[in-house]
């Protein structure tokens, strides 16, 4: 999986960008086919940080953003966001039935 933090207005500490692959570690392991992600890290107003995350899935693209006071409380409620997100897109994709007919097929032996 590719990450990318960056930050706008904002520098990108080692801190900030450790935090945010340690988070995003959780969501790596409801779904294996992530192939990159990208993480923007900015300042809205005075108080206010934004966060918002693009991940590019086999078949989808998600993205999500959130706006909190503290920095690292804005990473927690996108994580918690996009960890919805990618359960949600991981049942749409499941495929329950056994055979293309839904029933069981039987061998009988001669």
């Amino acid at each position: 999986m590719n990450l990318t933090v960056t930050g706008l207005n904002l520098d990108v500490t080692e801190a900030l960008r450790e935090y945010v692959s340690t988070k995003l570690a959780r969501i790596s392991r409801h779904a294996d086919n992530i192939i990159s992600t990208t993480v923007t890290l900015s300042t809205v107003e005075k108080g206010q940080h934004k966060v918002e995350a693009d991940v590019h899935l086999a078949g989808k693209d998600l993205h999500v953003e959130t706006v909190e006071v503290d920095m690292y409380a804005a990473i927690d409620v996108l994580m918690d966001k996009l960890d919805r997100m990618v359960l949600k897109h991981k049942e749409k994709n499941t495929d329950y039935r056994t055979t293309p007919s839904g029933r069981e097929t039987i061998v009988e032996a001669e």
